[in-house]
């Protein structure tokens, strides 16, 4: 009996932890530097449930919950955590992270905690889906940008705590699905907009303190919500539309949570009140006089001398005596800026307005000359050039010398006195919403240093005209090589093929883990990644993500651009995962020499990506793939394990996409290989003989 009784508990203690999530816990453990607060971790081999690792607890041989909490770890926590399906409490709160959220977080948990551990970055998407989640805390960190998730799912979710980061953008719409929420803590961001959508949801606990949100806070929120530090509008709010419910005056938030939808409490007829209607009525006529002023004086503007003049007026860069006049409003820099003096006698004259229109519509357009708000400009590390500079160096900004263009603006190839030839993207006024950023923006840019980024070399911003100037390369770009090079150019070798695709992967790797925060890119293209006269790849655009608009890229998506992730299109919002994706998107150009989308092909072959996903694992169908440019001079297994790369990139959720350093890891392995061995392929399978025998070994 005694014999029997020890083997129970020593079967019971000896508990065989699932596999698959003994794998995740090592690589977590790993990932957190090996840490010896984490006792009986190991990184090879161990049971975590048999052997009570510390923090961790199981249900049978599944781990139920990870709380390794004050332990000042450090580190990343790893891409596997997803596998993790039966974990309800993780928290890894009050730690030394200083790293990015992962995409990957276990699906089923009910308590995420999160805080105080130094992330940084936005909160990964994979929170929409967890629908058993009721606690939610990522407080005293460092995640910054809009809040990307959808809460549509979250009915369960509690507990709410954003507090204390640098949250920016209005709140999202579907907060107002939080059926559940009793809890919410919002202070200390940089939120904007109202907290109207907050209204109807049954809080008990509200606090929005100290960010920029304006608007009236709505009488359902009056008595429970914190907010102070914010821009409220004062004096009495305007009626509600009709059709609007009915607040609670007596405040009772919890009389929501009853099933009770009553509107009054004697059973009267529903309905808006003789005093409702009358405010509605007083409001239309005010908001319609207000409208009527605004328009009787914007004709008026319109017919005054002044802006006739300035609309007759063609641009023209300002004479040596106007320039002095404008000093007092330039700002002063330390640091040593190039100028180019160009000599007075010269006259320089504009294209027609005609020809103007034609180009530049959007930036013709007559603005009154405002002195520009004082910007300190001292950790921008870029010459500033005038605008009479670089219109002498552009020919007036001539179509000649027109090289690209795109939704951010046109690039033209400029060609100074000294002999240096520079590129000049005039940028959209339509793209730059603040003018006033510009210069921010410039600073960000000149800061960004790497061989495979294409280097700011200077700017512009004069007369309402916001110009950057970065260094020039004559090959063009990728786009060009592939899609648009004649039958009697020479095609980009296979190695060649692999070595562009490295160095870009290795610039986004430099903007997503290297520069702090992270920074997206939002326009990886083909015709984005330039190719000097040894074939390296620059990337350019990098650091104008805030100049192109999520909204834009979801249409670009649907109208048929082929880059854009499918996030993108079905929510409007662009993450480094995105980035993922399109550098996939490219990998696949590299590939076959298709264009990622292609209206001339048959309708099943128009999109890259769905035509080739399925194929990328056949060796007989890729081998069909390989662009025919390439004449079958290429090594079979380098052609399949770049293929595989692909596949992970472009998978169609974001959180299953690896980071680039895996990404720059993988094909640093290719180029290795690819080095050693230049095999040719046949699409003929009898002709390979003892070659394809020796190819298809592991």
């Amino acid at each position: 009996m005694v014999v029997a009784v020890a083997l129970f508990f020593s079967s019971a203690n000896g508990t065989e932890t699932d596999p698959s999530d003994a794998s995740v816990l090592r690589v977590l453990y790993t990932s957190l530097n090996s840490p010896a607060q984490l006792k009986k971790w190991s990184a090879n081999g161990g049971d975590p449930c048999g052997e009570s690792w510390t923090g961790i607890t199981c249900s049978g041989n599944r781990v139920t919950e990870i709380k390794i909490s004050g332990l000042a770890l450090s580190g990343s926590m790893g891409f596997q955590l997803d596998s993790l399906k039966s974990v309800t409490n993780f928290d890894i709160s009050n730690n030394n992270m200083g790293s990015q959220l992962p995409f990957q977080l276990p699906p089923n948990v009910q308590r995420l905690n999160l805080a105080a551990s130094g992330f940084s970055g936005g909160l990964p998407y994979s929170i929409s889906q967890m629908t058993s989640l009721q606690y939610l805390n990522v407080s005293h960190n460092q995640i910054q940008g809009s809040v990307t998730v959808a809460f549509d799912s979250l009915s369960a979710l509690n507990t709410l705590d954003f507090s204390f980061n640098s949250m920016t953008g209005n709140l999202p719409q579907s907060f107002q699905l939080l059926t559940s929420v009793n809890k919410m803590y919002l202070q200390n961001n940089q939120f904007t907009g109202t907290i109207d959508v907050l209204a109807n949801l049954p809080l008990g606990d509200l606090n929005v303190e100290n960010n920029q949100f304006t608007g009236w806070i709505p009488n359902q929120l009056k008595g429970i919500v914190q907010s102070n530090g914010n821009s409220w509008s004062s004096g009495t709010a305007p009626p509600p539309p009709p059709g609007t419910p009915a607040n609670n005056p007596n405040g009772n938030r919890k009389s929501r949570g009853n099933g009770s939808n009553s509107g009054s409490d004697g059973g009267g007829k529903p309905g808006i009140g003789g005093g409702g209607v009358a405010g509605i009525v007083i409001s239309i006529l005010v908001v319609g006089a207000i409208v009527a002023f605004f328009i009787i004086k914007k004709r008026s503007r319109r017919s005054s001398t002044d802006i006739e003049k300035l609309d007759n007026q063609p641009f023209a860069p300002l004479t040596s005596q106007e320039v002095q006049e404008t000093k007092p409003y330039q700002t002063s820099s330390t640091i040593s800026m190039k100028t180019f003096e160009t000599p007075t006698a010269i006259n320089l004259r504009p294209p027609p307005i005609e020809r103007l229109k034609s180009f530049d519509e959007v930036d013709i357009s007559p603005k009154p000359i405002v002195p520009p708000k004082k910007i300190n400009t001292d950790q921008i590390k870029a010459t500033q050039y005038s605008i009479a500079d670089l219109q002498m160096a552009t020919d007036s900004f001539n179509i000649e010398n027109l090289i690209g263009e795109g939704s951010i603006g046109r690039v033209y190839c400029a060609q100074f006195d000294d002999g240096k030839v520079l590129a000049v993207k005039k940028i959209n006024l339509s793209a730059l919403q603040n003018p006033e950023d510009f210069l921010n923006i410039v600073s960000e840019i000149s800061q960004l240093h790497h061989p495979t980024i294409t280097e700011l070399v200077g700017y512009c911003s004069e007369h309402g005209q916001h110009l950057l100037v970065y260094e020039f390369h004559k090959n063009g770009s990728l786009h060009d090589f592939l899609h648009l090079s004649d039958e009697e150019s020479k095609p980009l070798a296979w190695n060649s093929r692999v070595k562009i695709a490295l160095g870009a992967a290795r610039a986004l790797e430099y903007l997503h883990e290297v520069c702090s925060p992270s920074l997206v890119h939002k326009n990886i293209k083909s015709a984005n990644i330039l190719l000097d006269m040894e074939l390296n790849p620059h990337l350019s655009d990098s650091g104008l993500a805030i100049l192109i608009d999520d909204a834009d890229q979801a249409r670009n998506h649907n109208t048929g651009s082929g880059y854009g992730a499918p996030e993108g299109a079905m929510y409007g919002q662009c993450t480094i995962k995105s980035d993922v994706y399109s550098f996939g998107v490219v990998m696949l150009e590299l590939l076959t020499g298709r264009k990622p989308f292609d209206s001339e092909r048959p309708r099943s072959e128009q999109s890259l990506v769905r035509w080739a996903t399925p194929q990328l694992h056949d060796i007989d169908a890729l081998a069909k793939m390989v662009d025919p440019a390439l004449k079958g001079l290429y090594p079979v297994k380098s052609i399949s394990r770049f293929a595989d790369v692909i596949a992970l990139c472009v998978q169609p959720e974001p959180e299953f996409r690896p980071p680039m350093s895996e990404v720059v890891e993988a094909l640093v392995r290719l180029v290795q290989r690819a080095n050693m061995s230049k095999r040719t392929f046949s699409l003929d399978r009898s002709s390979r003989g003892e070659t394809d025998a020796q190819d298809n070994q592991p």
